[in-house]
């Protein structure tokens, strides 16, 4: 992760706490805390605004750097986001703080880039069967996603493994190597056949039942 690209969020602390915190929501302050191993939980603040900027620009897996009074930003990963159910507005936040040198455990989203030649040349349906991994590494290693190039699946039942995703140095994967990621599945031929047959059936029935309905009233 370029050191250019860093996050950073101004915080402050929160002596608001309980029911009384719904004050701060109409006032467009977001109550938030954040923890992290052999932590102690802090409340904070941060304005609404600025935590919906980073949300939206921000990746999955990208460190959010809080500064809260003055001190050395802290490396954050946003860890839960509440939501109200109705209306889904945000209604408090919880920041797990990192070590970036400690190993972290995270999922990882899978994006499928290119085109399949196989959807063209024999129609088949490029199937996107996993849309994340679970990887290990620094936290300043994880990518926000896993790019995948499918232009190489050139026939029917042709698949990509986790095994063969090119993912950056120093990084483990931990899912299991043999999962198909992509795959090309067979023309729906076959299935539109039986589609069509079943609703020729259907309307054949239906004929029937009028015609039976019809002939019952003529004999009353």
């Amino acid at each position: 992760m370029a050191e250019q690209t860093k996050v950073e969020l101004k915080v402050t602390p929160r002596d608001v706490l309980g029911k009384k915190v719904s004050r701060l929501r109409r006032e467009g302050v977001i109550p938030a805390n954040v923890y992290g191993h052999g932590l102690d939980s802090v409340a904070i603040q941060v304005p609404k605004d600025e935590l919906v900027h980073v949300m939206r620009t921000a990746g999955r897996n990208e460190i959010v750097y809080l500064r809260l009074d003055g001190e050395e930003p802290r490396p954050t990963f946003l860890r839960q986001v509440q939501r109200n159910p109705v209306t889904d507005a945000i209604l408090h936040v919880d920041f797990y703080q990192i070590s970036l040198k400690e190993k972290v455990r995270m999922e990882v989203p899978v994006s499928l880039v290119g085109t399949a030649p196989a959807e063209q040349t024999h129609g088949g349906t490029l199937l996107h069967s996993l849309d994340r991994i679970s990887v290990e590494g620094l936290p300043t290693d994880i990518p926000s996603v896993i790019e995948v190039d499918v232009s190489g699946l050139e026939e029917i039942d042709a698949a990509i493994h986790v095994g063969e995703l090119n993912v950056p140095e120093g990084i483990t994967v931990l899912t299991d190597a043999e999962q198909v990621v992509a795959k090309i599945a067979p023309p729906q031929v076959e299935r539109a056949a039986e589609e069509v047959a079943e609703e020729a059936a259907a309307e054949e029935a239906a004929a029937g039942e009028a015609a039976a309905e019809s002939a019952e009233g003529a004999e009353s």
